[in-house]
Formats: C-alpha cells, sequence, structure tokens
C-alpha cells in the first residue's frame, strides 16, 4: 500500500509505469535527460473541469511539443474510459490509467474517500526534478512560458 506523499519543488519527481490511450505504458524515467514531463491529475473522464482542461492541452499541444514538453493527463479511470473520453474530444495526447490510484498516492492527489484524484498539475524538468506543483487548472500560456525558460 502506498501512502499519501507531500511532495516539494525540486526533489526527484516519484517514478509511474501506467498503460495509456492511445496505446502502451509510459513511465517518468523513459523522459529523462530527454524532455519535461506535464503529469496533469484530474478526477473523471469526461466531466466538465476535467473536458476544459485537456481540451485545453489538445488546442496546445504542438506549442508543448515545440517546447520539449511531454503532456499526460492522469486520472484513475481505466483505458477503456480513456478511450472514450479521447474520441470523443479528439485528444491526442496520452491519458493515463492510474487504477487504484497509486500513483495518485505517490503524487499526494488521492482522495481516499472519494475514490480518485484531485486536480493537480505536477511540472517535471528532464532531469526529473519537481519545478511546479500547481493546484487546480492553471492556463496554458503560464505553462508554456514557464517550460520555455527550463534549462
Amino acid at each position: 500500500m502506498t501512502t499519501q506523499t507531500e511532495l516539494q519543488i525540486g526533489q526527484d519527481a516519484p517514478e509511474f509505469k501506467l498503460k495509456a490511450y492511445p496505446s502502451g505504458e509510459y513511465s517518468l524515467s523513459q523522459f529523462k535527460g530527454r524532455k519535461n514531463v506535464i503529469l496533469a491529475f484530474y478526477p473523471k473522464d469526461d466531466t466538465p473541469g476535467c473536458t476544459t482542461e485537456n481540451c485545453a492541452f489538445r488546442d496546445d499541444l504542438s506549442k508543448f511539443e515545440a517546447s520539449n514538453t511531454q503532456v499526460f493527463g492522469i486520472s484513475c479511470d481505466d483505458v477503456s474510459s480513456h478511450e472514450a473520453f479521447a474520441k470523443k474530444f479528439n485528444f491526442t495526447h496520452p491519458l493515463l490509467a492510474d487504477i487504484g490510484g497509486e500513483t495518485a498516492k505517490k503524487y499526494g492527489t488521492y482522495q481516499e474517500a472519494k475514490g480518485y484524484s484531485s486536480r493537480k498539475l505536477f511540472l517535471i524538468d528532464k532531469n526529473g526534478k519537481l519545478q511546479r506543483i500547481i493546484d487546480g487548472m492553471p492556463s496554458n500560456s503560464e505553462l508554456l512560458e514557464f517550460v520555455k525558460n527550463l534549462k
């Protein structure tokens, strides 16, 4: 059983390895030394706030890619739920399936009583260090400005 963790800026981001829609598995370590990572935890597929957040990522995905940044949506929903959500809104960024919330617990976002993650975004640099932790839904322009200034 994983316990909740309070993460701090500058520390190593917790490793994860999760199945994703549209395909495969992703781990944080596969981006180390190569790309920044945005890990955007959200409560549930196809709900108003989660749709707004992921549509914003979809619309600016090329800008994040140009800034050497991989964007992930992550929730406790399974891959088939992610598939329906992604197809409905034409998402091309990976949606990670954190079934059981083990990764959410490592990042301190899991809501035990509700069985899902709270909305929190983690910006991880290419060295695997936490650079920003943001409650809620920041603007993409704020995120893009920050990742452009990462070394």
